[in-house]
């Protein structure tokens, strides 16, 4: 499940609310569960910069579990700023798909690592 961001902003879009939503039923369905917000950014600007947006981006989707009643303890808001693109950020579309936050369950991450 991932969010799309536009460019050089950390505000939800309201097109991810149902993935929101759908997130927040997982949560709730599972009172185990804790969840890792991964934030991404395009390769555009310096690597402090995207950094901290991706950090932000992260952190949106954190305080939006938060707010509708998840603990802050069961989620990891984290940022990677520009390095795991998953797209070609040499074309307008392939920065857009970068530009985004992922969840991810730490519980299924690959062993050795």
């Amino acid at each position: 499940m991932n969010f799309p961001f536009d460019f050089n902003k950390a505000t939800l879009q309201a097109a991810s609310d149902p993935v929101l939503q759908q997130i927040l039923g997982l949560l709730t369905k599972d009172a185990t569960l804790k969840l890792e917000i991964q934030g991404h950014t395009d390769d555009v600007g310096g690597d402090a910069y995207n950094q901290t947006l991706s950090e932000a981006r992260a952190t949106a989707v954190a305080v939006w579990l938060t707010q509708h009643g998840v603990a802050a303890t069961r989620l990891t808001a984290k940022g990677y700023g520009k390095t795991m693109p998953i797209a070609d950020n040499n074309t307008d579309a392939g920065r857009a798909k970068n530009r985004r936050v992922e969840i991810a369950d730490p519980r299924c991450a690959a062993k050795g690592k």
